[in-house]
């Protein structure tokens, strides 16, 4: 299975906590979707023959593209390349960009997901984090989705915000569940260095919940969201049965990608296990397309041990864990048998168990994921 990205690095306006590569921008720029298109055709050219089952646009904001834009994007990229049948079509929504116009325009593109970054239903909470929109807004925009047809629409939650509580968290959930969303992300807020919200922290003008009350929010979250009928299959992620997120699976699975636009990553089998990362300025990105080049910044071939590594960090997020047949026709040995010691040392803490099918962690594991991974770094 293969997956493919595309990034729109542009947003209203970049929250607090933000540190991902994108630009404050009320409408993507005419040049920047011109040079995306052209990336589109020279890497449908280079690379024939892939057959991609999910297709992930995110950013940044897509959702300030307008009905007319994302069509063109989308029929470009289907030109390029082999998508599946029923693949899996997302697009990233913040609230307060959609209308009912736009997102019926999405939907008769071909867009079949949508994933709506909420983070709180509590207005005093976005507002502290920088959000740009109100929970009516998101209502609003849910609703217009389900008018439009959309069936499948994933919700994004962030707990550990400043001046949450445990019973904030669980005000959210529990509104956000009564619109029956498929799928639901749950991440604890991570303070990134060199954003506003790490500023203020570090200045003491905005204070973090305690770790005590972030782990509360966690488990509490994680028993009414289970609860509730949302079956938890990644350390963040909860689905509806047959809802899980086609796209991410393919990269906890460490399979292959191939990322277009603005600082985009991909990773591929390409006489070995290659990754490569695009252009992070936009001058750079348009000039090497304007001269007919793809606008790879760095790539590297990755060695078979770290290539396994990473089929183990990755896979270990998953309930289901490492698949071992997967594993021994990708690498011709058995992860237990790479990891003898590790795998040992995790099974006696009762943090993983081993089946014949899989190597996955437990309940206990999951919540010490990176302590569990050191294991298999020493190994």
């Amino acid at each position: 299975m293969a997956g493919l990205y595309v990034h729109i690095p542009f947003c209203v306006r970049k929250c607090a906590y933000c540190d991902f590569l994108s630009f404050p921008c009320q409408e993507p720029p005419a040049e920047y979707l011109e040079a995306l298109l052209q990336e589109i055709r020279l890497a449908g050219r280079l690379f024939p023959g892939q057959r991609y089952e999910t297709l992930f646009i995110g950013g940044g904001t897509p959702s300030l593209l307008t009905g007319q834009a994302m069509a063109k994007l989308l029929e470009a990229l289907a030109g390029a390349f082999t998508l599946g049948e029923g693949a899996e079509v997302t697009v990233e929504c913040n609230p307060g960009t959609v209308d009912g116009e736009k997102l019926a325009a999405y939907h008769a593109a071909g867009v079949n997901r949508l994933s709506f970054g909420l983070q709180s239903a509590n207005d005093r909470l976005l507002q502290a984090i920088g959000r740009i929109h109100t929970f009516r807004q998101f209502l609003d925009g849910f609703l217009l989705a389900q008018q439009a047809g959309f069936t499948n629409i994933n919700v994004d939650l962030m707990y550990g915000l400043p001046g949450q509580h445990v019973v904030d968290y669980l005000d959210t959930i529990q509104k956000v569940t009564a619109l029956a969303p498929t799928h639901i992300s749950a991440y604890s807020l991570i303070l990134e260095p060199e954003t506003p919200l790490y500023d203020q922290v570090r200045a003491g003008t905005v204070a973090l919940p305690e770790e005590d009350r972030v782990w509360e929010m966690q488990e509490a979250g994680r028993a009414a969201l289970e609860a509730l009928g949302y079956r938890r299959y990644e350390i963040s992620n909860y689905a509806r049965p047959t809802f899980q997120c086609r796209h991410n699976l393919n990269y906890w699975e460490n399979g292959a990608y191939l990322g277009l636009g603005l600082g985009a990553h991909s990773a591929m089998a390409l006489g070995g296990w290659r990754r490569w990362n695009n252009a992070t300025a936009l001058d750079a990105y348009y000039a090497a397309l304007k001269a007919g080049a793809l606008p790879i910044e760095t790539q590297e071939k990755i060695p078979q041990k770290e290539e396994m590594f990473e089929c183990v960090m990755l896979g270990l997020r998953m309930l289901k864990g490492v698949d071992r047949a997967a594993f021994l026709a990708r690498f011709g040995q058995d992860v237990c048998s790479v990891y003898p010691e590790a795998v040992e040392a995790l099974v006696a803490l009762d943090w993983a168990c081993v089946s014949p099918d899989s190597l996955r962690l437990t309940a206990a594991g999951l919540d010490m994921e990176n302590s569990a991974l050191l294991y298999f770094m020493e190994d």
